[in-house]
């Protein structure tokens, strides 16, 4: 065999297998628990807690007092996420909402609902 089609052969296969090796999947970022502190509402300090699952290719999920286990869920109408940005929509008394939330870091989130209140979200513990 050619010396030029050897070096050819391995440097193909080299290249292919280092995509191979690159191409993870990466870690879906906001899927798991979280807890939404929305700043300065009408009523105080609000917050949410959440648990967003992947179900389909879309991110889903119902939001809850963590204060009082008992009242009534917030469904989830649609949630807008990119790498480092979700949006969640929902209807609270009567009102449509969006939280509008941005990756700090790892575990962090920083935004606003309805362009209005400051809001912070911080990744819970499994």
């Amino acid at each position: 065999m050619n010396k030029s089609i050897i070096i050819l052969l391995t440097l193909f296969f080299g290249i292919t297998l280092n995509g191979l090796s690159q191409s993870t999947t990466p870690k879906d970022f906001f899927v798991g628990k979280w807890e939404f502190t929305v700043m300065g509402t009408p009523n105080g300090d609000a917050k949410f807690s959440t648990n967003l699952i992947r179900k389909d290719g879309k991110l889903t999920g119902e939001l809850s007092d963590p204060t009082n286990p008992t009242k009534e869920k917030i469904a989830i109408t649609k949630i807008e996420d990119s790498a480092d940005k979700i949006t969640i929509y929902f209807t609270s008394s009567g009102y449509d909402v969006n939280l509008e939330m941005s990756k700090t870091d790892e575990n962090t989130l920083k935004g606003s609902m309805m362009g209005m209140f400051d809001a912070k979200g911080i990744r819970l513990k499994e």
